[in-house]
């Protein structure tokens, strides 16, 4: 072959392959969905955790797909997002699976229960002790798949308008509790409500509502408990390392091309890491303002964690006897935090053991 052949010959490969990438590029879908928070713009770490999931899931599909975030209540009530997923209303959902224990308390596992896994040992469970595939099978009955896609850690144990010195303040007290924890409280006389996050300040302010607990500090502050709570426990027991969401509709979820179910499961997967990183960066200066403002800073009392203990064990076991997949998924948690926990005793807690004390000491 000549030269000028060869030459012309190689330009019009190249320019064959120039021409293919775009072609390939353009055979990518665009995809319109909205998604459904259960949380407040205002609480720009929970619901932010939906935006930083929407944003990774266009930048992996280089603008292909799209995600509309949507606070709660701009298109169904913040505790209706699961149902309006379930439904087709909209395509996908971010929120708490707790919210949803009137459907079924297996639910609740899913996020966290009283005295269940801390962070650290939910998102092991979840993604390496089979976690997500219990889940997402008990899932299929509500016609989504969800992904893990935040994580609050150890949350605070609430706001209270009077003190609470041991077991005996429990009873009669109005409290905004979420999940199993509520039905917990009911065992020790409690009056549980689950309220939406932004409807929890005027009911707390009103008198509605004795206490209430939201998520911890940097949250509690934006929401302003402390101007009509003045009294804030720790730790929150029953949500040790909660889990946030996001559910996909099955059938929408099915219909995506492979390469952006791949990029729902990173984009989730990343913003699962990022708003418990965040979290952890926000809440020691939120804490400190508040205490520093006059807020009355309080462990529960030892027997109160105690009753709330054995309560708790008693109505997994009273759940239990009804309902085979609460009793699989209960089971399989508790054997896996037994393990976490005689892991973390060793290394873990020994060593955070050591470094606050010695921060105590300067």
């Amino acid at each position: 072959m000549k030269r000028r052949q060869f030459v012309q010959a190689a330009g019009a490969g190249l320019a064959a392959t120039a021409i293919a990438k775009p072609a390939l590029a353009q055979a990518q879908p665009e995809v319109k969905w909205r998604l459904a928070s259960s949380f407040p713009k205002s609480l720009d770490t929970i619901y932010g955790g939906a935006e930083v999931f929407a944003k990774h899931v266009s930048d992996l599909t280089d603008g292909k797909f799209q995600i509309q975030v949507f606070a709660g209540g701009e298109i169904v009530p913040a505790l209706q997002a699961l149902d309006a997923t379930q439904n087709g209303t909209v395509e996908c959902c971010h929120t708490v699976s707790y919210y949803y224990v009137g459907k079924d308390p297996t639910f609740a596992i899913a996020s966290a229960v009283p005295f269940g896994l801390n962070a650290r040992g939910q998102n092991s469970w979840l993604f390496q002790g089979g976690g997500n595939e219990l889940f997402n099978e008990f899932f299929k009955k509500s016609n989504v798949v969800g992904f893990p896609c935040g994580n609050t850690g150890t949350q605070m144990g609430g706001w209270f308008r009077k003190e609470i010195k041991s077991v005996a303040d429990i009873s009669g007290l109005k409290m905004r509790i979420g999940g199993i924890a509520g039905q917990v409280l009911q065992k020790l006389g409690a009056v549980p409500q689950q309220i939406a996050g932004g409807d929890i300040y005027p009911a707390l302010e009103k008198g509605t509502i004795d206490a209430a607990e939201w998520v911890g500090p940097y949250d509690d502050e934006k929401l302003g408990f402390s101007k009509v709570a003045p009294f804030y426990y720790y730790p929150g027991w029953w949500e040790g390392g909660p889990t946030v969401h996001a559910f996909i509709n099955t059938e929408k979820y099915a219909a995506l091309p492979k390469s952006y179910q791949a990029a729902i499961e990173a984009a989730a997967t990343y913003a699962n890491t990022w708003m418990q990183a965040r979290y952890d960066m926000l809440n020691p200066g939120a804490l400190k303002r508040l205490v520093g403002a006059g807020v009355q800073l309080r462990p529960f009392p030892q027997d109160v964690m105690e009753a709330c203990l054995k309560a708790s064990n008693e109505l997994y076991a009273e759940i239990s006897a009804k309902n085979e997949e609460f009793k699989k998924a209960i089971n399989a948690m508790v054997a896996y935090r037994n393990e976490q926990y005689l892991w973390f005793q060793v290394a873990e807690f020994t060593y955070d053991n050591f470094m606050i004390r010695s921060r105590a000491r300067g």
